[in-house]
């Protein structure tokens, strides 16, 4: 009977148990079986008849757990004997060929209690990266449960952090983005139905400056992956690409992108690409698919290398661990809600039908969890069916074949019922999903029409109006479809920069940011508010790098832009409404942009030949949200009709090929088109000059050693010029550029006044009129020829006549007119009255001249008055305007 796989004529099951931390984990006998690397297993009778005997009564137990037998193979000890010992392994590493240069992977010297665990090195720069996985399942989900964290260790540079606390706080925005970039591409290549909670954590260890460690730790997240025991599918890596003159450089370094026309970074497996992102200057099509061909390149290079290593220091996966609802299930949720699905799924607006998706999955759910459904479909059969053991009655015992002794009876078999079907809720939900998608994908291709009605290639309607907000300096409502974006334009000065921290020691400001909110009023719902989400900070990301290309320099606009865009409504392609409204709330706002450019996003459904169709691909253009959820790709694809200037790619399957990438490319530039025609038609229109709200900025440039007359000691001449003039700010720089921010006109005007006359160049023989005397000291008068220069008449230059104190004939606050005659070394200035007065070239000739010394060194040489005529005559205002 032990080593019959048929038991009272009923098969019994083999359920999987898989080996995890010492401990074994028995999936739940609804599951099919996964026939993939199988370590272990529990030979489990179906049910068990217990017979026991008192007088004429009998009792029935049935237990699916009461008989077990524990199968392992000798090999399968073998394996898990060597996956103990690999723990303490001897450190291994490789060298893998990466554009025109190495970069070094090691495994078994860090980390070797995670699951999986590798060091990379670029240059100096060493990124530390691990995998580790829950000792227990999770609860089965529709989303994978991995988590990524990013973190550059300020001790990478030789720094520390600042603050109190002197260590690593929250997660930067930049590193959160580096974060999505490690998570998206790992995503597609993880088991279906695999719900162990998945950590990967990166640091950078080492920086140098020159190797950037954003790439490498894509690279580093995929290998420790491959080599951990998540049952991935393949190996991923990731490389940057950038443009230098017409050369495409794998992973090129820092200098080296400064000069670059493009920002690709790409991850993927040998065979396919899984993501893209990047930023460039209006590249067009052909030669962005030439740089995704580059990097596809580059990675089969690295993934090949990887396996190699992963082969002898890998990791059996779990793929024991995967838990997929019954087959039969897919079945009976069509039978009960396929119709009413139909219906469902032709409903045009988001919020009818997600509510009557809602009711018609609860419907679902309670048939199938709660009550018990009876399948009427003859093809499920017995498999379905579950029949009522045996039937007897009361006062008949049960005998077991083989155990029949005499005066015994054998029960009397009669007709099986039918038992209603119950499965959990978990189960249902999760079917209930993937069925419904099915659905939504099958009308796509079968009848070339979406949820909304529209075809493949149509872009929904779209409302542009610009000005709402007239406080505002700049404000627009793009509208497309059920999605719209509110953007408003901030303008200011450097004070409302956005400092960046980073691992170099150099202060770093970003002038344009744009900032995108995503509220769950937007879809209806009720959610948490607060610091933004990892999303929200990567959408923000795409639209303002998307952009920043159409921003003027900073010497033509020197305002810092700041762009906030919030989603009132979303049915998908959020992000790219934030670049039509930001595109159109800048020329709101005055900020000469170079031209308009507005972002779309791209969907597809890969085998249409499963849905009726021919194997095509089909691309789908502006997609709604469900077709995101349900779709294979979401490309968002940003630019004018000319070149492209942000996108990102995600796939949710093995990838896609460079043909498909190019027929999504092609079909975004069409539909980008269309949208920049609906953009024009805007009402009312960008008014395209600076709000009356907006603060004024002038920038003047002056000598830089002139800077500090500007600053004064301490800060007091620039603080005093600010109270004075009632402008905003005042921001100097060491190349002798100064801005003045000011609210108004006039403020504006005296502060410009004030500053050209500090740092004027006087010229021996100017002429100055209405100067006020600031002191009196016994050699002379310290007369101010304009705000903040002051020069010396010496008590020989004020009269024509001799005096013995400059008291005697002038006191402080006297004006009088006076001429620039000597400046020495020192840039200090000697001014003559004397020089001006009717008689003076008579007393000059009967006058001896006369001398006289500045206390703390301020010496002024004696020398003859300049007899020529006048250069130029600068009039100073009572104001210092």
């Amino acid at each position: 009977m032990l080593a019959n796989p048929s038991f009272h004529g009923r098969p019994l099951q083999f359920v999987p148990t898989v080996v995890c931390r010492n401990e074994l984990w028995r999936s739940y006998p609804a599951f099919p079986l996964q026939l993939h690397n199988r370590r272990s297993y529990h030979f489990l009778a179906s049910s068990t008849l217990e017979i026991r005997r008192n007088g004429r009564r009998k009792r029935r137990s049935i237990s699916r757990n009461s008989t077990q037998f524990s199968v392992r193979a000798s090999e399968d000890a073998s394996v898990l004997a060597a996956d103990s010992a690999g723990v303490q392994g001897s450190p291994f590493s490789v060298r893998i060929p990466v554009g025109d240069r190495h970069i070094t992977v090691e495994t078994g010297l860090i980390g070797r209690q995670a699951s999986g665990a590798v060091t990379i090195r670029d240059g100096e720069t060493i990124i530390y990266t691990t995998v580790c996985l829950s000792d227990v399942p999770s609860e089965p989900g529709d989303f994978f449960p991995l988590s990524v964290h990013y973190q550059e260790r300020f001790s990478a540079a030789g720094r520390t952090s600042g603050g109190f606390f002197k260590r690593e706080g929250r997660t930067k925005d930049h590193e959160v983005l580096i974060c999505r970039l490690i998570d998206r591409p790992l995503r597609p290549t993880m088991a279906k139905g695999f719900y162990y909670e998945t950590q990967v954590l990166s640091w950078v260890l080492s920086y140098d400056g020159l190797h950037p460690p954003d790439a490498l730790a894509v690279t580093a997240a995929g290998i420790a992956m491959a080599l951990s025991e998540v049952p991935n599918s393949e190996v991923v890596a990731g490389v940057r690409i950038g443009l230098i003159g017409d050369k495409f450089v794998v992973n090129p370094t820092i200098q080296e992108m400064e000069n670059s026309k493009l920002d690709l970074l790409l991850a993927g497996t040998k065979n396919a690409t899984l993501m893209i992102e990047g930023y460039c200057d209006f590249i067009p099509e052909d030669k962005l698919l030439e740089a995704v061909q580059v990097g596809q390149d580059a990675v089969r290079g690295i993934c090949k290398e990887v396996e190699g290593l992963v082969q002898k220091c890998g990791k059996p996966k779990m793929f024991d661990a995967i838990r997929l609802p019954p087959k039969e299930l897919y079945k009976l949720v069509e039978e009960i809600a396929g119709s009413e699905l139909v219906e469902v799924l032709q409903i045009k607006n988001k919020i009818p039908r997600r509510k009557a998706l809602s009711s018609l999955e609860d419907h679902v759910i309670s048939i199938l969890s709660e009550k018990g459904y009876i399948s009427t479909m003859g093809a499920l059969g017995s498999t379905e069916m579950m029949p009522d053991l045996l039937e007897e009655d009361e006062d008949e015992e049960v005998v077991v074949d083989g155990e029949v002794d005499e005066g015994d009876v054998h029960i009397k078999p009669i007709a099986r019922k039918t038992v209603p079907l119950l499965f959990s809720e978990v189960d249902v939900k999760l079917v209930f999903k993937e069925v419904t998608s099915n659905f939504l994908r099958k009308r796509i291709v079968e009848k070339g029409k979406r949820s909304d009605g529209r075809s493949p290639q149509e872009i929904r309607s779209i409302d542009a109006r610009c000005g709402l907000l007239p406080r505002a300096h700049g404000s627009a409502l793009f509208t497309r479809g059920e999605t719209q974006s509110l953007a408003v334009v901030t303008l200011g000065d450097k004070q409302m920069a956005q400092k960046i921290d980073n691992l170099v020691d150099e202060d770093e400001y970003k002038r344009f940011y744009l900032q995108y909110s995503f509220p769950p009023s937007c879809v209806g719902e009720v959610g948490r508010v607060g610091a933004p989400s990892r999303r929200e900070i990567g959408h923000g990301m795409l639209a303002e790098r998307a952009l920043e290309p159409i921003l003027p320099p900073d010497d033509d606009f020197p305002y810092t832009v700041r762009v906030e865009s919030t989603i009132t409504e979303s049915n998908g392609s959020s992000s790219m409404a934030s670049v039509c409204g930001g595109c159109l709330a800048l020329q709101d706002a005055g900020v000469p942009v170079k031209c308009s450019i507005a972002g779309i996003a791209m969907g597809m459904v890969l085998d249409t030949k499963e849905f009726g169709g021919d194997g095509t691909p089909l691309i789908l253009s502006d997609i709604l949200g469900s077709e995101d959820a349900s779709g294979d790709m979401d490309f968002k694809v940003a630019g004018n009709d000319v070149g492209i200037t942000a996108f990102q790619m995600d796939i949710k399957v093995g990838g896609i090929t460079l043909p498909i990438m190019k027929q999504a490319l092609l079909q975004a530039k069409d539909g980008r088109k269309h949208i920049l025609a609906e953009m024009s038609k805007c009402s009312p229109s960008p008014s395209r000059k600076l709000s009356k709200y907006a603060p004024l900025i002038h920038v003047m440039r002056v000598k830089p050693e002139k800077i500090n007359l500007i600053i004064g000691a301490g800060g007091k001449k620039v603080k005093s010029i600010i109270e004075e003039t009632g402008v905003e700010a005042i921001d100097t720089q060491d190349d002798g550029v100064v801005k003045i921010t000011a609210k108004d006109l006039s403020s504006l005007e005296k502060s410009k006044a004030i500053i050209s006359n500090l740092t004027m160049v006087p010229t021996v023989g100017d002429i100055y009129r209405n100067c006020e005397i600031k002191s009196i000291a016994p050699y002379g008068a310290f007369v101010e020829i304009a705000p903040g220069r002051e020069g010396l008449c010496h008590i020989s230059e004020l009269s024509a006549n001799w005096l013995a104190k400059a008291e005697d004939a002038f006191k402080v606050g006297d004006r009088l007119d006076v001429k620039l005659i000597e400046i020495n070394d020192k840039g200090q200035l000697r001014l003559s009255r004397r020089a001006l007065l009717p008689d003076a070239e008579t007393e000059k000739q009967s006058t001896k001249p006369r001398s006289a010394s500045l206390p703390n060194d301020k010496v002024v040489s004696p020398k003859t008055p300049d007899k020529g005529k006048p250069k130029k005559a600068v009039a100073v205002s009572k104001d210092g305007g």
